[in-house]
């Protein structure tokens, strides 16, 4: 594939007094949803772009978005990074935001962003090369369609908006005039491709169900078609304005998970592999010590070419309570430690 491929990453470092200070000005309603773990900055980011110029040479250019402040060790001077502020691509109106959603559903007017882009968290790394058809192939974002019944994180409501904003756009009454069923059969061996395995029961299963009950969800590095954006925000705009006036997660939002569904029911994409897809990449929830341990010990092992360090160490849902400073200290020293054994050069985007 000859076509550009751009990665966009956000980051937040919770310990900037200027966006402390934002912050301090406006409360959460949903404590739950906005817990310290969602700004804590866990210092390793270095080596997720380490990993950009190791393993992904091939990328076109990286937009960094950031509430304004930078990495210390960071060149922005490099000519494939362009750092970009909140303000230069949202609604001044809407700011300061602190949820990813809003920075999220409003990617596709970053400028000069290209048609094919990955969307990258900051606890997402690449621990192995990977080719641009991991992400594109034959012009169309690699991904797997798995019908699922719905997700039991703490983003439940969440995705359950994004389900019923679907099957408000997809169903009988709208656009092609198409059954849930008849969509699936119209890209059939997109969704009953051989490499989704045994998986591919989960959704035959629910083909007497009339709506999309939920896909598998992952959080790893999602690929993107900036005209998708495009077009679930001519199609809602309504509530995708008023996601992006939301400063802080809400159970009335809706996410990024909107844009993946949207290219999935309109069959562009391409099937991936549910090996490469759920097995090569791995996310793992830190709440406690141990989660980190077992995690460097992953990291190391040559295993995975994806690793997501999704931090729970705040008391919620599924944490029982919060890990200490110490606790959240040593987590992110032995991390670094395992991080470095893979990356131990600096890069480029390192000054």
């Amino acid at each position: 594939m000859n076509e550009p491929v751009d990665f966009v990453l956000t980051w937040v470092n919770g310990n900037d007094p200027d966006w402390q200070a934002d912050f301090n000005q406006y409360s959460a309603q949903n404590k739950q949803l906005n817990g310290t773990d969602k700004f804590r900055d866990w210092d390793n980011l270095q080596y997720l772009f380490r990993a950009f110029e190791k393993f992904t040479p091939w990328v076109n250019k990286i937009y960094f978005i950031t509430y304004g402040h930078l990495p210390d060790w960071l060149n922005t001077d490099h000519p494939k990074l362009h750092v970009v502020n909140h303000k230069d691509y949202m609604a001044s109106q809407n700011l300061p935001v602190f949820s990813s959603h809003p920075i999220e559903i409003n990617m596709h007017r970053i400028p000069g962003l290209s048609e094919r882009f990955v969307y990258f968290n900051d606890d997402c790394f690449l621990l192995k090369p990977m080719a641009k058809e991991a992400f594109f192939k034959q012009g169309l974002p690699l991904d797997a369609a798995i019908c699922n019944i719905m997700n039991d994180g703490n983003i439940a409501p969440i995705v359950l908006n994004c389900i019923d904003l679907l099957n408000k756009n997809f169903n009988r009454h709208k656009g092609q005039k198409l059954t849930k069923n008849q969509i699936i059969r119209k890209h059939f061996w997109k969704w009953f491709h051989p490499t989704y395995g045994t998986k591919m029961l989960d959704t035959l299963l629910l083909m007497n169900w009339h709506v999309f009950s939920g896909f598998v969800d992952f959080h790893q590095p999602q690929a993107f078609l900036k005209t998708t954006f495009e077009h679930v925000w001519a199609a809602e705009p309504e509530v995708l304005e008023r996601t992006s006036a939301s400063k802080f997660r809400d159970n009335r939002d809706i996410n990024q998970y909107l844009f993946r569904y949207w290219q999935l029911v309109n069959g562009n994409f391409q099937p991936d592999s549910y090996k490469n897809a759920f097995k090569a990449r791995k996310r793992v929830e830190l709440r406690k010590v141990k989660d980190a341990e077992r995690a460097c010990e992953d990291l190391v092992s040559g295993q995975y070419s994806v690793y997501c360090l999704n931090d729970a160490m705040t008391k919620g849902r599924f944490t029982q309570q919060d890990v200490t400073p110490e606790g959240i200290a040593y987590s992110i020293d032995i991390l670094k430690k395992a991080l470095d054994k893979v990356l131990p050069e600096a890069s480029e985007f390192e000054r």
